[in-house]
């Protein structure tokens, strides 16, 4: 399929995902509680999710390695669908969590397929720049969906639930009307040989940024869980105030991944722009303990957002550039990394906060230069096994 066709429709996809899983977040703590949720329950509700997503992004990705992209696309925005309606009609807590594990379950083919989409009809070239236009896509939804759901949860608390299950049948359609395969049938048969299996997947210098991945991924889960509280100690600031920060903080990451990554990848590489976006958010998480006001709070977060743009659709790009396993193989496994950042990240950072509100930002830091040792040792790795296969 035409990349310049592809890439906008792509964009709309999963712009449209995000906005409906973003819609639910601000509404989801107050519509579980109606249902008698305890914090836990509530912990556990969130934890679900990602825990599905751990463990079936990587087989969705292989799914799509044999069948096709479309139609497992197409599964996962139904799931979505399915998951909002269910949560929108849950009158116990037990009709919500199943609603949670089938979204989950179900939803978890979105981000690896789309992924290895943009990786089979981008050039080597132009990879960075394919996965950063959806990486800002991902980052917009993100900013207008839970806007969305907080204007219309004064109506009623189980309104923005249909609004994105409405949200997530729109893109249903507009996939399979717009969307055109992106995996030939010779490129099927020849993943359907048994090469993606996740060992091959995870074997030699490449497993190394599925790890880099993990850490950048701790590291920004856990100062999404305890920032609010950190910035309500230090600078006296609301949720409104909240709000508009991570807004800010999200439109430079949209910005920075849907323009900037693509030059620079192209330009300098993505191993040069993954170490620029772990040092610059080293940077923005040292800059964080500094928080006074409002205007600090928005321009370090932002610091740190820009950092961590720049990092993730360059290891999706180097990673589908170097592994010998499908596409979907390798962005399924690099989800499920991501994933299960997101289900560590939140307790640890909220442990650490309660032994020192700086703490989670400290370890931060201390992610950040682990994740650039990891890249470094990634680079050493690939040139001793360039060496070995040249003598």
């Amino acid at each position: 399929m035409d990349t310049k066709k592809a890439l906008p429709i792509l964009f709309a996809v999963m712009f449209l995902v995000m906005v409906g899983f973003g819609i639910i977040i601000p509404v989801l703590p107050f519509y579980a509680e109606e249902m008698g949720a305890s914090p836990t329950q509530l912990g556990l509700l969130m934890a679900v999710y990602s825990l599905m997503q751990l463990l079936f992004a990587p087989i969705w990705g292989r799914i799509s390695d044999r069948i096709g992209r479309k139609p497992v696309i197409m599964i996962g925005i139904f799931g979505l669908a399915l998951s909002f309606f269910l949560m929108a009609i849950s009158s116990t807590l037990w009709m919500l969590f199943a609603a949670r594990i089938i979204g989950g379950l179900l939803s978890s083919a979105n981000m690896p397929t789309v992924m290895a989409y943009v990786a089979d009809i981008t050039s080597d070239e132009d990879r960075g720049k394919g996965m950063g236009i959806i990486g800002a896509s991902i980052g917009l939804g993100f900013i207008f969906g839970p806007a969305i759901g907080g204007v219309f949860s004064e109506i009623s608390l189980s309104l923005p639930f249909y609004i994105a299950g409405a949200s997530s049948l729109l893109t249903f359609l507009l996939v399979t009307l717009l969307l055109k395969e992106s995996l030939s049938i010779e490129n099927r048969n020849s993943y359907s040989k048994g090469k993606n299996s996740i060992r091959n997947t995870v074997s030699g210098p490449t497993s190394i940024l599925f790890f880099l991945q993990l850490f950048v991924s701790l590291s920004l889960s856990g100062l999404e869980a305890t920032f609010a509280y950190f910035a309500a100690d230090k600078a006296g600031l609301g949720a409104v105030e909240l709000g508009y920060i991570f807004m800010i903080m999200g439109l430079a990451g949209a910005i920075v991944q849907g323009g900037l990554v693509g030059k620079m990848t192209k330009r300098f590489g993505e191993g040069f722009v993954i170490q620029i976006g772990i040092v610059t958010s080293a940077i923005g998480f040292l800059l964080i303990l500094l928080v006074e006001n409002f205007t600090t709070a928005a321009i370090y977060l932002t610091v740190f957002g820009i950092g961590n743009g720049l990092i993730r659709p360059s290891v999706s790009s180097l990673l589908t550039k170097t592994s010998k396993t499908g596409h979907g193989s390798t962005t399924g496994v690099l989800s499920s990394f991501d994933s299960l950042g997101r289900i560590i990240g939140p307790p640890l950072g909220g442990w650490l906060f309660t032994i020192s509100i700086g703490l989670p930002y400290i370890s931060g830091i201390i992610l950040s230069v682990a994740a650039f040792i990891l890249y470094r040792l990634y680079i050493a790795a690939n040139s001793k096994k360039l060496q070995s296969g040249t003598s």
